[in-house]
Protein backbone atom coordinates (compact mmCIF):
# COMPACT_ATOMS: atom_id res chain seq x y z
CA UNK A 1 0.00 0.00 0.00
CA UNK A 2 2.18 2.81 -1.33
CA UNK A 3 0.60 6.26 -1.62
CA UNK A 4 3.78 7.78 -3.04
CA UNK A 5 2.92 6.31 -6.46
CA UNK A 6 0.18 8.93 -6.80
CA UNK A 7 2.52 11.83 -6.11
CA UNK A 8 4.68 11.03 -9.14
CA UNK A 9 1.81 11.76 -11.57
CA UNK A 10 0.20 15.00 -12.75
CA UNK A 11 -2.99 15.59 -10.72
CA UNK A 12 -5.44 15.53 -13.63
CA UNK A 13 -3.63 13.25 -16.07
CA UNK A 14 -5.65 10.05 -15.60
CA UNK A 15 -8.94 9.39 -17.31
CA UNK A 16 -11.68 8.06 -15.05
CA UNK A 17 -11.11 4.55 -16.41
CA UNK A 18 -7.38 4.76 -15.68
CA UNK A 19 -8.07 6.09 -12.18
CA UNK A 20 -10.48 3.28 -11.33
CA UNK A 21 -7.94 0.66 -12.41
CA UNK A 22 -5.54 2.17 -9.88
CA UNK A 23 -8.15 2.72 -7.17
CA UNK A 24 -9.83 -0.69 -6.98
CA UNK A 25 -6.88 -2.81 -5.78
CA UNK A 26 -5.53 0.00 -3.61
CA UNK A 27 -8.87 0.66 -1.90
CA UNK A 28 -9.36 -3.06 -1.37
CA UNK A 29 -6.08 -3.16 0.53
CA UNK A 30 -6.77 0.12 2.34
CA UNK A 31 -10.22 -1.04 3.48
CA UNK A 32 -8.70 -4.28 4.80
CA UNK A 33 -6.04 -2.24 6.61
CA UNK A 34 -8.62 -0.13 8.42
CA UNK A 35 -10.78 -3.17 9.14
CA UNK A 36 -7.84 -4.79 10.95
CA UNK A 37 -6.49 -1.75 12.76
CA UNK A 38 -9.61 0.28 13.67
CA UNK A 39 -11.95 -1.87 15.73
CA UNK A 40 -15.05 0.40 15.50
CA UNK A 41 -14.63 0.56 11.72
CA UNK A 42 -14.37 -3.20 11.41
CA UNK A 43 -17.42 -3.65 13.63
CA UNK A 44 -19.40 -1.19 11.52
CA UNK A 45 -18.57 -3.08 8.33
CA UNK A 46 -19.66 -6.34 9.94
CA UNK A 47 -22.93 -4.85 11.22
CA UNK A 48 -23.83 -3.49 7.79
CA UNK A 49 -22.87 -6.73 6.09
CA UNK A 50 -20.04 -5.44 3.94
CA UNK A 51 -18.06 -8.23 2.32
CA UNK A 52 -14.30 -8.25 1.93
CA UNK A 53 -14.17 -7.94 -1.85
CA UNK A 54 -15.66 -5.46 -4.30
CA UNK A 55 -15.46 -5.05 -8.06
CA UNK A 56 -16.42 -1.37 -8.50
CA UNK A 57 -15.78 1.91 -6.69
CA UNK A 58 -19.49 2.15 -5.88
CA UNK A 59 -19.15 -0.97 -3.69
CA UNK A 60 -16.47 0.48 -1.42
CA UNK A 61 -17.85 0.73 2.14
CA UNK A 62 -18.59 4.31 3.17
CA UNK A 63 -18.83 5.85 6.63
CA UNK A 64 -21.19 8.74 7.40
CA UNK A 65 -18.87 11.69 7.92
CA UNK A 66 -20.68 12.58 11.15
CA UNK A 67 -19.27 9.49 12.89
CA UNK A 68 -15.96 11.31 13.35
CA UNK A 69 -17.75 13.66 15.75
CA UNK A 70 -18.74 10.87 18.10
CA UNK A 71 -16.26 8.01 17.75
CA UNK A 72 -12.50 7.76 18.11
CA UNK A 73 -11.57 6.42 14.70
CA UNK A 74 -7.89 5.75 14.15
CA UNK A 75 -5.87 3.00 12.53
CA UNK A 76 -2.61 3.74 14.31
CA UNK A 77 -1.47 3.31 17.93
CA UNK A 78 -1.60 6.37 20.17
CA UNK A 79 2.19 6.64 20.25
CA UNK A 80 2.23 7.23 16.48
CA UNK A 81 -0.15 10.21 16.60
CA UNK A 82 1.57 13.25 15.08
CA UNK A 83 -1.35 15.68 15.29
CA UNK A 84 -5.13 15.84 15.41
CA UNK A 85 -7.13 18.13 13.11
CA UNK A 86 -10.55 19.29 14.31
CA UNK A 87 -13.33 20.31 11.98
CA UNK A 88 -15.06 23.67 12.00
CA UNK A 89 -18.37 24.06 13.79
CA UNK A 90 -20.51 26.65 15.49
CA UNK A 91 -20.50 26.99 19.27
CA UNK A 92 -21.97 23.91 20.92
CA UNK A 93 -21.53 21.61 17.94
CA UNK A 94 -19.47 18.46 18.22
CA UNK A 95 -16.31 18.62 16.11
CA UNK A 96 -14.68 15.88 14.10
CA UNK A 97 -11.25 14.78 15.30
CA UNK A 98 -8.98 13.46 12.57
CA UNK A 99 -5.97 11.49 13.77
CA UNK A 100 -2.79 11.80 11.69
CA UNK A 101 0.58 10.14 11.83
CA UNK A 102 3.61 11.91 10.39
CA UNK A 103 3.39 10.15 7.02
CA UNK A 104 -0.28 11.01 6.45
CA UNK A 105 0.29 14.62 7.51
CA UNK A 106 3.19 14.93 5.08
CA UNK A 107 1.16 13.37 2.27
CA UNK A 108 -1.61 15.89 2.89
CA UNK A 109 0.83 18.74 2.27
CA UNK A 110 2.37 17.10 -0.79
CA UNK A 111 -1.07 16.37 -2.23
CA UNK A 112 -2.34 19.91 -1.70
CA UNK A 113 0.81 21.27 -3.33
CA UNK A 114 0.44 18.99 -6.36
CA UNK A 115 -3.20 19.96 -6.91
CA UNK A 116 -2.91 23.71 -6.43
CA UNK A 117 0.34 23.89 -8.41
CA UNK A 118 -1.73 22.94 -11.46
CA UNK A 119 -3.55 26.27 -11.08
CA UNK A 120 -0.83 28.56 -9.69
CA UNK A 121 2.41 27.13 -11.02
CA UNK A 122 5.28 25.83 -8.93
CA UNK A 123 6.82 29.14 -7.82
CA UNK A 124 6.24 30.90 -4.51
CA UNK A 125 4.55 34.30 -4.62
CA UNK A 126 3.56 37.04 -2.16
CA UNK A 127 0.38 35.93 -0.39
CA UNK A 128 -2.37 38.00 1.20
CA UNK A 129 -4.21 36.01 3.87
CA UNK A 130 -7.67 37.42 4.55
CA UNK A 131 -7.51 36.62 8.24
CA UNK A 132 -5.54 37.68 11.29
CA UNK A 133 -2.37 36.13 12.74
CA UNK A 134 -4.35 35.25 15.88
CA UNK A 135 -5.85 32.28 14.04
CA UNK A 136 -2.64 30.47 15.00
CA UNK A 137 -2.43 31.61 18.63
CA UNK A 138 -6.10 31.08 19.51
CA UNK A 139 -6.39 27.33 19.97
CA UNK A 140 -10.17 27.54 19.71
CA UNK A 141 -9.82 29.05 16.24
CA UNK A 142 -7.02 26.79 15.06
CA UNK A 143 -8.94 23.97 13.48
CA UNK A 144 -9.59 23.30 9.81
CA UNK A 145 -9.44 27.07 9.22
CA UNK A 146 -5.91 27.40 10.55
CA UNK A 147 -4.86 24.15 8.90
CA UNK A 148 -6.07 25.40 5.52
CA UNK A 149 -4.16 28.67 5.88
CA UNK A 150 -1.01 26.77 6.82
CA UNK A 151 -1.51 24.37 3.93
CA UNK A 152 -1.87 27.06 1.27
CA UNK A 153 1.03 29.00 2.81
CA UNK A 154 3.42 26.61 1.06
CA UNK A 155 2.90 28.86 -1.97
CA UNK A 156 3.89 32.01 -0.07
CA UNK A 157 7.19 33.77 -0.64
CA UNK A 158 6.08 36.40 1.88
CA UNK A 159 2.84 36.48 3.90
CA UNK A 160 0.67 39.53 4.51
CA UNK A 161 -2.34 39.46 6.84
CA UNK A 162 -5.24 41.61 5.70
CA UNK A 163 -6.66 41.86 9.23
CA UNK A 164 -5.40 42.75 12.67
CA UNK A 165 -6.17 40.61 15.71
CA UNK A 166 -9.43 42.49 16.28
CA UNK A 167 -10.47 41.81 12.64
CA UNK A 168 -10.06 45.39 11.45
CA UNK A 169 -8.24 46.20 8.23
CA UNK A 170 -4.47 46.09 8.36
CA UNK A 171 -4.02 49.05 6.02
CA UNK A 172 -0.23 48.94 6.06
CA UNK A 173 -0.19 45.28 5.03
CA UNK A 174 -2.77 45.89 2.31
CA UNK A 175 -0.81 48.80 0.88
CA UNK A 176 2.45 46.84 0.98
CA UNK A 177 0.81 43.88 -0.75
CA UNK A 178 -0.76 46.13 -3.40
CA UNK A 179 2.69 47.50 -4.23
CA UNK A 180 3.92 44.08 -5.38
CA UNK A 181 4.15 44.06 -9.17
CA UNK A 182 4.53 40.37 -10.03
CA UNK A 183 2.04 37.51 -9.64
CA UNK A 184 0.45 37.31 -6.18
CA UNK A 185 -2.00 35.08 -4.32
CA UNK A 186 -4.98 36.09 -2.18
CA UNK A 187 -6.31 33.31 0.06
CA UNK A 188 -9.23 33.31 2.46
CA UNK A 189 -12.57 31.82 3.29
CA UNK A 190 -15.47 32.77 1.07
CA UNK A 191 -17.44 34.85 3.55
CA UNK A 192 -14.37 36.47 5.10
CA UNK A 193 -13.14 37.72 1.72
CA UNK A 194 -16.59 39.18 1.10
CA UNK A 195 -16.99 40.80 4.52
CA UNK A 196 -13.45 41.77 5.47
CA UNK A 197 -11.98 42.50 2.06
CA UNK A 198 -14.73 43.60 -0.33
CA UNK A 199 -17.13 45.27 2.10
CA UNK A 200 -14.64 46.58 4.67
CA UNK A 201 -12.32 48.14 2.08
CA UNK A 202 -15.28 49.80 0.35
CA UNK A 203 -16.61 51.09 3.68
CA UNK A 204 -13.19 52.54 4.50
CA UNK A 205 -13.12 54.43 1.21
CA UNK A 206 -9.99 52.61 0.08
CA UNK A 207 -9.14 51.43 -3.42
CA UNK A 208 -6.65 48.77 -4.50
CA UNK A 209 -5.67 47.30 -7.85
CA UNK A 210 -5.11 43.57 -7.38
CA UNK A 211 -5.29 42.71 -11.08
CA UNK A 212 -2.09 40.66 -10.75
CA UNK A 213 -3.69 38.39 -8.13
CA UNK A 214 -5.17 34.92 -8.17
CA UNK A 215 -7.87 34.43 -5.53
CA UNK A 216 -8.42 31.02 -3.94
CA UNK A 217 -11.33 30.74 -1.52
CA UNK A 218 -13.37 28.00 0.13
CA UNK A 219 -15.25 27.09 3.26
CA UNK A 220 -18.93 27.12 2.39
CA UNK A 221 -21.57 29.32 0.73
CA UNK A 222 -24.33 29.29 3.37
CA UNK A 223 -23.73 32.86 4.54
CA UNK A 224 -23.32 34.11 0.99
CA UNK A 225 -26.62 32.55 -0.04
CA UNK A 226 -28.28 34.22 2.95
CA UNK A 227 -27.14 37.55 1.47
CA UNK A 228 -28.31 36.48 -2.02
CA UNK A 229 -24.75 36.52 -3.36
CA UNK A 230 -24.23 33.99 -6.15
CA UNK A 231 -20.87 32.67 -7.34
CA UNK A 232 -21.19 34.88 -10.42
CA UNK A 233 -21.93 37.98 -8.33
CA UNK A 234 -19.00 37.15 -6.05
CA UNK A 235 -16.57 37.00 -8.97
CA UNK A 236 -18.06 40.13 -10.52
CA UNK A 237 -17.55 42.08 -7.29
CA UNK A 238 -13.91 41.01 -7.08
CA UNK A 239 -13.36 42.14 -10.65
CA UNK A 240 -15.26 45.41 -10.37
CA UNK A 241 -13.63 46.38 -7.07
CA UNK A 242 -10.09 45.02 -7.46
CA UNK A 243 -9.79 44.05 -11.15
CA UNK A 244 -9.24 40.41 -10.15
CA UNK A 245 -10.14 38.09 -13.01
CA UNK A 246 -8.72 34.76 -11.78
CA UNK A 247 -10.89 33.40 -8.95
CA UNK A 248 -10.98 29.74 -7.90
CA UNK A 249 -13.33 28.28 -5.31
CA UNK A 250 -12.47 24.94 -3.76
CA UNK A 251 -14.40 22.23 -1.95
CA UNK A 252 -12.72 20.36 0.87
CA UNK A 253 -13.13 19.10 4.42
CA UNK A 254 -11.09 18.40 7.55
CA UNK A 255 -11.88 14.70 7.21
CA UNK A 256 -9.87 14.58 3.97
CA UNK A 257 -7.48 17.51 4.35
CA UNK A 258 -5.25 18.05 1.33
CA UNK A 259 -7.60 16.44 -1.20
CA UNK A 260 -9.21 19.69 -2.30
CA UNK A 261 -11.54 19.86 -5.28
CA UNK A 262 -10.50 22.98 -7.19
CA UNK A 263 -12.77 25.05 -9.41
CA UNK A 264 -11.41 25.28 -12.95
CA UNK A 265 -11.56 28.11 -15.47
CA UNK A 266 -14.92 26.78 -16.70
CA UNK A 267 -16.42 27.04 -13.20
CA UNK A 268 -16.44 23.30 -12.46
CA UNK A 269 -15.12 21.51 -9.36
CA UNK A 270 -12.69 18.72 -10.26
CA UNK A 271 -11.71 15.43 -8.66
CA UNK A 272 -7.97 14.91 -9.09
CA UNK A 273 -6.14 11.58 -9.16
CA UNK A 274 -5.92 11.99 -5.37
CA UNK A 275 -9.68 11.82 -4.85
CA UNK A 276 -12.94 10.78 -6.39
CA UNK A 277 -16.61 11.58 -5.89
CA UNK A 278 -19.75 9.48 -6.21
CA UNK A 279 -23.27 10.93 -6.01
CA UNK A 280 -25.84 8.85 -4.10
CA UNK A 281 -29.63 8.99 -4.28
CA UNK A 282 -30.98 10.00 -0.83
CA UNK A 283 -33.78 7.43 -0.89
CA UNK A 284 -31.66 4.29 -1.37
CA UNK A 285 -28.01 5.42 -1.75
CA UNK A 286 -27.79 4.05 -5.28
CA UNK A 287 -25.35 5.89 -7.61
CA UNK A 288 -26.92 8.81 -9.47
CA UNK A 289 -26.48 9.34 -13.21
CA UNK A 290 -24.69 12.41 -14.56
CA UNK A 291 -26.66 15.57 -13.89
CA UNK A 292 -28.86 14.21 -11.08
CA UNK A 293 -28.41 15.77 -7.64
CA UNK A 294 -27.75 13.54 -4.64
CA UNK A 295 -25.56 13.09 -1.57
CA UNK A 296 -21.81 13.26 -2.19
CA UNK A 297 -19.54 10.37 -1.29
CA UNK A 298 -15.84 11.28 -1.36
CA UNK A 299 -12.90 8.91 -1.76
CA UNK A 300 -9.27 9.54 -0.86
CA UNK A 301 -6.39 7.04 -1.08
CA UNK A 302 -4.41 9.27 1.31
CA UNK A 303 -6.40 8.40 4.47
CA UNK A 304 -4.14 5.73 5.97
CA UNK A 305 -3.89 6.72 9.65
CA UNK A 306 -7.69 6.87 10.06
CA UNK A 307 -10.61 5.23 8.17
CA UNK A 308 -11.58 8.31 6.18
CA UNK A 309 -10.88 6.92 2.72
CA UNK A 310 -14.57 6.61 1.80
CA UNK A 311 -17.01 9.03 3.41
CA UNK A 312 -20.65 9.90 2.89
CA UNK A 313 -20.81 13.67 3.33
CA UNK A 314 -23.76 15.86 4.28
CA UNK A 315 -23.49 17.83 1.04
CA UNK A 316 -25.67 17.62 -2.06
CA UNK A 317 -24.27 17.86 -5.56
CA UNK A 318 -24.23 16.41 -9.06
CA UNK A 319 -21.65 15.00 -11.45
CA UNK A 320 -21.56 17.25 -14.53
CA UNK A 321 -19.31 15.16 -16.73
CA UNK A 322 -16.34 12.80 -16.98
CA UNK A 323 -13.06 13.43 -18.85
CA UNK A 324 -14.58 16.13 -21.08
CA UNK A 325 -14.39 19.43 -19.19
CA UNK A 326 -13.52 22.35 -21.50
CA UNK A 327 -10.52 23.12 -19.27
CA UNK A 328 -8.86 19.89 -20.41
CA UNK A 329 -8.50 18.24 -17.00
CA UNK A 330 -9.42 14.55 -16.89
CA UNK A 331 -11.68 12.78 -14.41
CA UNK A 332 -15.03 13.73 -12.93
CA UNK A 333 -16.19 17.31 -12.55
CA UNK A 334 -19.18 18.33 -10.50
CA UNK A 335 -21.13 21.02 -8.68
CA UNK A 336 -22.20 21.53 -5.06
CA UNK A 337 -25.92 22.13 -4.50
CA UNK A 338 -25.74 22.87 -0.76
CA UNK A 339 -26.18 21.02 2.50
CA UNK A 340 -28.58 18.17 3.14
CA UNK A 341 -31.66 19.79 4.74
CA UNK A 342 -31.20 20.14 8.52
CA UNK A 343 -27.53 19.12 8.39
CA UNK A 344 -25.23 21.11 10.66
CA UNK A 345 -23.46 24.19 9.33
CA UNK A 346 -19.79 23.24 9.37
CA UNK A 347 -17.80 25.11 6.71
CA UNK A 348 -14.87 27.27 7.86
CA UNK A 349 -16.50 30.28 6.21
CA UNK A 350 -20.03 29.56 7.39
CA UNK A 351 -19.13 29.04 11.06
CA UNK A 352 -17.23 32.31 11.41
CA UNK A 353 -19.18 34.57 13.76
Amino acid sequence: MDYSQWLSHAPYAWTQEEKEKQYLPYFQELTDHHRRHCRPYGQALDVFGYGRRFSALEQIPMLPIRLFKYLKLQSIPDEDIFKIITSSGTTGQARSRIVLNAATAQNQQLTLYAIVKDFLGAGRVPMLIVDSPSVFTDRAAFNARGAAILGFSIFAKKKYYALTDDLTLNKEALQAFASRTGPVLIFGFTFMIWKYLCQAIAAAGLSFDFSNAVVIHGGGWKKMEAQAVSAEAYKRRLYDQFRISRVHNYYGMAEQTGCVYMECEAGHLHASIFSDVIVRAPEDFSPCPIGKSGILQVLSPMAVSYPGHSLLTEDMGAILGVDDCPCGRKGKYFRIDGRIPQAEIRGCSDTHE
